[in-house]
């Protein structure tokens, strides 16, 4: 379920979140407010990849021809989601909602997935 108003540009999610030092990696994400859990906090926004890199969100997408994986480069704050294997958040499709309560200034994170979680 695609939300009406979708947050994509930083204008619009920094009312939901912010970046900042992580303890887990580099960047991460976190909110700039209290998000009750299944909430929508935002869209995965750039431009289509066609390979793997740095900042790249894989999604699986049904069409036509069946299911496939489709990369997308990400421009905006939730570029910085990190994974962690408790996480609070997930992706349908592009979008991110909220799986559990999350706290104000609490880091923001997604699984990546089970091949991820095994080469840790």
């Amino acid at each position: 379920m695609r939300p009406e108003s979708l947050r994509t540009s930083n204008r619009e999610l920094r009312e939901w979140v912010y970046s900042a030092a992580s303890s887990i990696h580099g960047t991460g994400l976190f909110a700039a407010r209290e998000i009750p859990a299944g909430s929508y906090i935002g869209t995965y926004h750039g431009p289509r990849a066609s390979r793997n890199g740095m900042y790249v969100l894989w999604v699986c997408e049904s069409g036509d021809g069946g299911e496939e994986w489709v990369g997308c480069s990400g421009r905006n704050l939730l570029r910085y989601l990190n994974h962690s294997a408790d996480f609070n958040a997930e992706f349908d499709g592009l979008d991110l909602y909220a799986t559990r309560n999350i706290a104000k200034d609490e880091e923001i994170t997604f699984y990546y997935g089970d091949e991820f979680h095994e080469q840790i």
